[in-house]
Order: C-alpha cells, then structure tokens, then sequence
C-alpha cells in the first residue's frame, strides 16, 4: 500500500461523524441556498479578470502605460494566487472557513474598487488586492464543499460552481469592452462592473459566519500542507497542467489562428467557441461519471482530448474548429476534475485546504509561466508549430499525473 495514501471510507461519504474542522454532520442532501451561496462565490473567481485583456487596447490608449506593462497586469493575478494560496490553509485554521471566506469577499470589493480609481499605483495595487481575495476564495470554496457537502454530490457541486465560474468569464469577456464605451468613466467604470456580484456573494454568505468557529478549539495545529505524499503531487501536477493549458489557449490562441489566415474577429469567435463547448464539458461531466468513486479513465481521457487538440492545431491548421472543440472538451472536463480531486482527496475540510493551498499555488505559479514560455518559444523559433508540440506533449504528462490523481484514495495523516 502506499504509504502516503489510504482507502477512502465509504462510511464517511455522507452522513457519518464529522471530520475534524467541520461544524457537524454533513446532510444527506444540499440545500438550495447553499447550492446560491457557493455559485455566488464562483461568480466573482475570474469575472473581474477576464474583462481585462479585452480591455487592455482601452487602458493601454488611457493611460499611456507601454505594452511590458500591460502584459505585468495580465499576469499579476497569477503571480498573486501562487504567492497568496499557501497562505490559506494556516488562515482557515485560525479563523474558520467560513469567516475567512466572508473576509475574502470583503477585501475583493475594496480591491475592485480601488483598481478603478484614477492612478495607476490605484490600478496595479488594486489589481493585487483583488488578486488575493481571488486566490482565497479558489482554496477555500473547495474546503467548503468537504465540509458541506456529502461525497457523493461533491462532484456535481464542483461541476456547477465550476460552470457559474466559466459563464461568468466569458460574459465579462464580452461585455466590458461594450460597457467601457456607454458608462461614464471609460474602461476604469468597466473594470468595477462585477462588484454587484461580489456584494452579493458577500450578503450570501455573512449570515452563515454564525457558529463557524475556529478549528484553534478543537486541534492544536492546522493540517500541514501534505508536501511527501505522492498522491498530493499527483493532483498538484494536475491542477498545473490543465491551468497551464487554458491560460496559454486564452493567451496565444487568437494570435495562433490569425497567423493561420483568419481574421481577429474569426479568432475570437474560435475563442468563444472554446470557451462554449468548455462550459458543456464541465456541466455534462457529473452525468456522464455519476455514482463512480475512481475517475484515473476520466481524467486520462479529458488530458488525451487536450492533447489532440493541440495536436489538430499544429498538424492540421485546416481544422482549427476540431481542435477548439477537442480543446474544449477535454479543458472543461480537466479544470472539473481537478478541482474536485482537492475536495476528494483529503480526510477533512482543514486537509483540503491544505491540498488546495499546494495545488493552487504551484498550480498558478505554472499556469503563468505557460504563456510567457510560449511566446519566448515563438519568438525563438518563428513558428507555432514547436510550441504546440511541446503543449501536446505535456497534455500527456497531464494524462500521467491525472492517472494517480484520479485513484479512489485519500491522502494519508503523517505517522508519528
């Protein structure tokens, strides 16, 4: 057996005694404004930094910042969330899950806010702020759903918040340039048009801080961040790879479709289109995974369908719509699995913050070296076709970690 993982506990899938760190026993079934609260919080993960690339023609003309700078704002989020994530878990610990969510959502208004103020320490500060409520909202909400949810409905849970997440993204995609053009204030009024949502996936969750106490009164230490097990590494390595391959698609493929003879407008609906049949894959996988506890087949099989896309995109430039498709399907039902797999794999909520720490935060760290490795890669060899490959072949890396991380396991407690 391996030491660094143990069998899960069917007993513990739904109704059986609370793990350390939960409030009490988890119902059989979820309620609805649950169900609200948790799509609320999803709706504020990406919503107020997807609007800025398309926004970033509007900044760059506003404020007279150079292209370098920009390109800084794009991948500052991604820098934060690796530098914040581990941060979370020790955080959670001490104040409760709940609380620090609540205090998430809190600093995400006032960073939102303050990134729309006209100054550009305002926009890159706020861009910093907001980031890092961001980065604990993504390890907490899985947290949230060990502690909240039975087992068996984690995935389905997971799938809809992650769905909420993806729609959201594309609409403030689509949007913001529009609203940058009507609202007083321009694109820095643009940039602060998801703070509804923020405020009410605040309202949401600030009555249910009651009776959310710190885990400080009944452990004394936090779960450590599980940095020996293999099974950790596995949904680490995961997270990485899949964030790897959808922040360099929403980079780099537009420019890859365009230096393949479409127009921009052509490219960007191939990006809406990505970003659609993304959004299908992650809500139809629960039905198609319903009632199975082992999901190594599942993320092997979504990894492969990223891997052909990338491989259709370089070997067959003429089928650009397959492999967005393929792309889709197979990133969609990734980001899915794992985020589930950081619910799934720990013992308690307090473990999965632990886990969720580790895997987002490498995960991020990842993420935004891909699109940066991709452009030099580019550059240097003045062609695509290098690049591709190489984010094909790490698509079957991504099938590997997938693989172990998918097992019906959960990450051992350190002996001694």
């Amino acid at each position: 057996m391996n030491p660094q993982s143990s069998p899960i506990p069917r007993q513990d899938s739904a109704e059986g005694a609370p793990a350390d760190g939960r409030p009490g026993p988890v119902p059989p079934t979820v309620p609805a404004g649950l169900v609200i609260a948790i799509c609320l919080v999803a709706a504020n993960l990406r919503t107020t930094l997807t609007g800025v690339g398309t926004l970033l023609p509007e900044i760059e003309r506003g404020s007279g910042i150079t292209a370098s700078w920009a390109g800084l704002l794009s991948t500052l989020p991604l820098l934060t969330f690796a530098a914040t994530s581990p941060l979370v878990a020790r955080a959670s610990h001490r104040l409760g899950s709940t609380r620090l969510l609540v205090a998430a959502l809190g600093v995400l208004i006032v960073g939102t806010v303050v990134r729309s103020l006209p100054s550009m320490i305002f926009l890159f500060a706020g861009t910093v702020i907001l980031s890092a409520a961001i980065a604990f909202g993504n390890v907490l909400l899985p947290a949230l759903i060990r502690q909240r949810v039975p087992a068996r409905r984690i995935q389905s849970v997971s799938a809809l918040y992650v769905t909420v997440m993806g729609l959201m993204a594309a609409v403030s995609s689509g949007i913001s340039a529009p609203l940058a053009h009507t609202l007083p204030g321009s694109w820095r009024t643009a940039l602060a048009w998801g703070v509804a949502f923020t405020v009410a996936a605040f309202l949401a969750w600030l009555p249910r801080v009651r009776g959310d106490k710190p885990q400080t009164s009944t452990r004394g230490t936090p779960s450590p961040v599980p940095w020996r097990s293999r099974l950790a590494w596995q949904v680490t390595f995961f997270m990485g790879l899949q964030s790897l391959a959808f922040y360099t698609a929403i980079a780099w493929l537009p420019s890859i479709l365009i230096t393949r003879g479409m127009s921009s407008t052509e490219a960007g609906w191939m990006l809406f289109l990505y970003q659609v049949v993304s959004l299908a894959s992650s809500s139809l996988l629960p039905l198609l995974t319903r009632g199975r506890h082992d999901q190594r087949w599942e993320a092997v099989g979504a990894s492969a369908l990223v891997t052909a896309g990338f491989t259709v995109l370089f070997a067959a430039p003429a089928l650009s719509v397959l492999a967005c498709a393929l792309l889709g399907l197979g990133g969609g039902a990734c980001l899915v699995l794992a985020l589930t797999f950081q619910s799934q794999r720990a013992g308690s909520s307090g473990e999965a913050a632990a886990l969720a720490g580790m895997a987002q935060s490498i995960g991020y760290l990842v993420a935004a070296a891909g699109p940066l490795l991709l452009g030099i890669l580019h550059d240097a060899t003045h062609s695509w076709t290098f690049p591709l490959a190489l984010l094909a072949v790490l698509g079957i890396a991504m099938a590997l970690a997938g693989h172990g991380a998918g097992q019906d396991r959960r990450i051992a407690r350190p002996s001694g």
